[in-house]
């Protein structure tokens, strides 16, 4: 059953979820109607900015409010503005919902058949509000108060105010705590959906489209080792120092390519016939011993006179007798 009301009655609701509905008739040249809320503390103030829902900021930062896009009322010229609000599940600061409207390009009164309705909105589409109240003596007005949801002995009612604004939105929304300057919109006022807009970020130097690493310095050249010069074909190569502690090449002692040959040391006869003895023979003095360390220095014994040498016997000439040793002089 629908509860019809008049200006200042109210109601206990017994539904925790509502949509609250202004509908009229879009007649030709009629004003277009806007549905907004407000949710409002004990102190008749919003909390902030986002307390506002209407058209330019339809959801509540909660979710628990939300405007909702105008739609045909069945058939024929009648448009509605729709609110849902969760009432059961608000948290305790907010003390009222006021359910507000505002007209473009004209009045209340040029708005025909304007009226509050408020639904269960667990209810389905098409059955009968729980409450109406037609706005009929809201004055020369841009902005109203269309009714409110306030709090009464643990549960929610509804009343019935329709109470105009000349100043517009406005002023109704000043006088409801939100902060809107001298001849500015209640739009360009409030911050955009979802809170305030976050501050733009530093711009940032500009970064070129590809970045190029810088070349790498080129790897050190080797340093080659020192030619090592080929001896030259037929001249023989420098010999090392024959020094102390320095060997002679393999080569020059083998007498290899390049390399004189080593000098063969005549070997001494062994004696024969004709050749003087090894051993010093009769008549030679003995060899002495060189002084060595610790040793006095020996005088040199004088040498003999060696003997005449014997008359060449008488031959044929050029004929010479091999030398004799002594053993074959002439005593």
């Amino acid at each position: 059953m629908t509860h019809v009301m008049a200006k200042g009655a109210n109601i206990p609701l017994t539904a925790t979820a509502v949509r609250a509905v202004l509908r009229w008739s879009a007649t030709p040249g009629a004003p277009d109607v806007d549905v907004s809320a407000l949710l409002v503390a004990a102190d008749g103030k919003v909390r902030s900015d986002a307390d506002f829902v209407f058209y330019n900021q339809p959801r509540h930062p909660s979710g628990l409010v939300r405007h909702l896009p105008k739609q045909q009322a069945g058939t024929g010229d009648e448009v509605s503005d729709t609110v849902e609000i969760d009432l059961g599940r608000l948290t305790e600061d907010v003390d009222r919902v006021v359910l507000a409207g505002s007209s473009e390009e004209g009045s209340f009164p040029s708005v025909p058949r304007l009226r509050v309705l408020v639904f269960d909105a667990s209810a389905g589409e098409g059955a009968e509000p729980l409450a109406e109240f037609p706005v009929t003596d809201s004055g020369d007005v841009t902005a109203l108060v269309a009714g409110e949801f306030y709090r009464r002995d643990g549960g929610w009612k509804f009343r019935a105010i329709g109470q105009g604004y000349a100043t517009g939105l406005s002023g109704l929304a000043t006088d409801y705590g939100i902060a809107v300057e001298d001849g500015e919109e209640v739009a360009d006022a409030l911050p955009p959906v979802g809170g305030p807009p976050a501050p733009e970020p530093a711009e940032l130097p500009e970064e070129p489209d590809i970045y190029t690493l810088a070349p790498a310095a080129p790897p050190a050249a080797p340093v080659p080792p020192p030619p090592s010069t080929p001896p030259t074909v037929g001249t023989p190569a420098a010999p090392a120092p024959a020094g102390y502690g320095y060997p002679q090449p393999a080569a020059a002692q083998a007498g290899g390519y390049g390399y004189p040959p080593p000098q063969q040391q005549p070997q001494q006869p062994t004696g024969g016939y004709g050749y003087p003895q090894q051993q010093p023979g009769y008549g030679y003095p003995q060899q002495q011993p060189a002084p060595g360390y610790g040793y006095p220095q020996q005088q040199p014994a004088p040498q003999p006179q060696p003997p005449a040498p014997a008359p060449q016997p008488t031959g044929a000439p050029g004929f010479a007798l091999p030398p004799q040793g002594p053993q074959f002089q002439p005593r």
